[in-house]
């Protein structure tokens, strides 16, 4: 039985992708990104999240949430032992090392926490924006103006405690729906971290205008090769030094690429694991060519 030549047709397909948001290109072909001289720059984005207690499940529940029968306080309070303890380790490690990081910060978090907001900015840390709270996801089906609104209020609870406006913005689970490159353009934020389709950032081209992507591949989190894969810290520090010696090799054939380390402060700011973290910050500082940068001077090396 032969399919129905309807089956075959596709309204969307197009070279490469389909989508008309950027063109595609092959990777190795492209002019090469300048960061500075870089061969790998380390984008350093740190996770700051406050769950609510009482998850909510539309569009979808945020991985990482509440499990248990609720009041969940073995899983609410090992979250809040990442914004208490988790987190200062890392801002200690980072300060020690003349490190600069993003932190991808909810709105509630700057709400209830300014004083911990106000230490990431004193430490010479980024800024980005990351949604409400947990419960504040992004799908296709959530109405435009749901959306509009919940960015509008992240954006603005963050300018109001921080005293500047956020330029990047990182969706839980790096979820979008079909609108939000153009909605996160309309408000105008510079760049997204979402897509992570590539080692490099990309120019999208919206009908409110242009917005670039950085790419913080989730592949490469603490929380997909620890608590997902259920590897070790050691393990999780082998793989990112694998990654830099393999885009070494790139960068000095092809220019910089874009190492991201996408950290979660109640899983790698444990006290058994901050210390294999440490060892990699030391490995990576020790590099020739390799250097720390924010993804939004990442995103303004396309601008």
């Amino acid at each position: 039985m032969s399919l129905d030549p309807s089956y075959l047709s596709y309204a969307r397909r197009g070279y490469g992708m389909d989508h008309d948001l950027y063109p595609w290109s092959n990777l190795f072909e492209r002019s090469p990104l300048d960061l500075g001289g870089l061969r790998v720059g380390v984008a350093i984005v740190v996770n700051v999240e406050w769950f609510p207690i009482t998850p909510g499940d539309k569009p979808f529940r945020a991985p990482g949430h509440m499990q248990t029968a609720y009041p969940d306080y073995r899983h609410y309070t090992s979250r809040e032992y990442g914004t208490r303890v988790g987190l200062y380790r890392f801002l200690d490690a980072f300060a020690a090392r003349g490190v600069r990081a993003s932190f991808a910060v909810n709105a509630a978090i700057a709400e209830r926490y300014p004083e911990l907001v106000a230490d990431i900015v004193a430490g010479g840390h980024e800024i980005v924006a990351h949604s409400t709270d947990m419960n504040g996801t992004i799908a296709t089906g959530l109405p435009e103006e749901e959306e509009r609104a919940l960015i509008a209020a992240s954006l603005d609870t963050l300018e109001k405690v921080v005293g500047t406006r956020p330029r990047g913005w990182m969706s839980i689970a790096r979820s979008q729906s079909w609108n939000t490159p153009r909605l996160l353009a309309e408000a105008g934020l510079g760049y997204m971290c979402d897509w992570v389709n590539d080692d490099l950032p990309c120019r999208f081209a919206t009908p409110a205008g242009p917005i670039v992507n950085v790419p913080i591949n989730h592949e490469l989190s603490d929380r997909q090769i620890i608590t997902v894969q259920q590897q070790s810290a050691d393990s999780y520090v082998q793989q990112m030094q694998d990654a830099t010696m393999l885009f070494e090799g790139e960068g000095a054939r092809f220019g910089a690429r874009l190492l991201a380390l996408n950290l979660t402060p109640y899983i790698m700011g444990l006290p058994y694991r901050i210390t294999a973290f440490e060892g990699l910050l030391d490995w990576l500082v020790a590099r020739e060519g390799v250097g720390f940068v924010t993804t939004g001077e990442v995103a303004k090396s396309l601008a």
